[in-house]
């Protein structure tokens, strides 16, 4: 859980900005690479809502995950206190519903909306100016003042756990749907998340089985604030890399934490042969360039072939409807050289 509240901060954490980083990945330093990335970067920042959304059907009562009733009469005034629950909302087809945004929902279409919390710094004041009809949040959002304030002022509010791994997404996606009174279209995204997820997992190199795998560390790096983490079991990375036919070698290397300070012989021991961080972590270091002179980075396989997988912060763990652009961009980024040499061998 821990992990997740710091992911849900990332976007905070940082005041970095500007696309230097979407081109720091592995085989991003070409022309090519470069323009890839961007064009990456840009599919990943705007979302697909559902081509016919539907109307709720209100009133609904829901259970919420922290364990109360929640009677939902209306939905014209949505409020969701976190950007993967923004997210949801909006690919449901109901963004024009949502009056707020947390600062972690970066997509393109949440971009004019009033930020009124941070996750973990709710202003009850501002959520409640906008006279919301229905709050949604999880169970890290907070402080519990401020939801029992938004709460205590008649407004609904439903709890749904944070994600933590890929089988999180339709259970998710189907949680906020009921509430909002469209259980139909929370089927029909959940399906579509699933099946592009599974078409992404299809073409997956044969190379990445057995001892073949590729194993990659998961770097949380807030260089501004002197925070250089890696992750391990509990980091909510684990799903995606084995997803991707990877090993996540924070986890198996014994981490049982969610992040754990990077030390030279933590790096050792994990021995990654590619390296996993958020674009702006990347960029706040100064890039690959500063990264490899964290200690201990330069020496790991990972580092000596300056092998990095960049996901734009404000998705990477979101575990909602583009995990599947997620994927496939890990996909891509880790096994580059299997594809050029595939394409070089094509070409002869």
């Amino acid at each position: 859980m821990a992990g997740a509240l710091l992911l849900a901060l990332a976007v905070t954490a940082t005041g970095c900005a500007g696309s230097g980083g979407a081109g720091q990945g592995a085989g991003q330093d070409t022309p090519e690479g470069t323009a890839k990335a961007a064009a990456n970067a840009v599919a990943a920042d705007r979302l697909e809502p559902l081509a016919d959304p539907a109307e709720p059907r209100l009133p609904v009562t829901v259970r919420s995950s922290d364990g109360t009733e929640v009677t939902v009469e209306a939905a014209d005034r949505i409020v969701p206190l976190s950007g993967s629950l923004s997210e949801i909302v909006f690919t449901l087809g109901l963004g024009d519903r949502v009056v707020a945004r947390d600062i972690t929902a970066t997509f393109a279409q949440a971009e004019d909306l009033p930020i009124v919390t941070r996750n973990h710094d709710v202003s009850a004041e501002s959520v409640l100016s906008l006279k919301p009809d229905l709050v949604i949040a999880e169970t890290t959002t907070g402080p519990e003042e401020a939801i029992g304030q938004i709460r205590d002022a008649g407004v609904p509010v439903l709890v749904i756990d944070p994600a933590k791994d890929l089988g999180d997404v339709g259970p998710r996606i189907q949680a906020v749907a009921d509430a909002l009174g469209v259980p139909a279209a929370g089927k029909e995204l959940t399906k579509r998340s699933e099946d592009r997820i599974a078409a992404v997992r299809k073409g997956i190199p044969k190379s990445a089985a057995g001892s073949e795998q590729p194993r990659v560390a998961f770097l949380y790096l807030r260089g501004s604030a002197s925070v250089y983490l890696i992750g391990g079991k509990d980091s909510g990375a684990t799903s995606l890399l084995e997803a991707a036919g990877a090993i996540d070698a924070g986890a198996e290397s014994g981490l049982e934490k969610d992040f754990t300070a990077i030390t030279t012989e933590a790096l050792a021991q994990a021995a990654p042969d590619a390296i996993l961080v958020m674009t702006k972590g990347l960029e706040s270091v100064g890039g690959i360039d500063g990264m490899v002179k964290i200690p201990g980075v330069a020496q790991t396989p990972a580092g000596m072939e300056r092998r990095v997988v960049s996901i734009e912060d404000g998705v990477l763990l979101n575990y909602g409807p583009r995990t599947d652009q997620v994927l496939k961009s890990i996909v891509e980024q880790l096994y580059k050289d299997d594809k050029d040499s595939k394409d070089g061998g094509d070409s002869q």
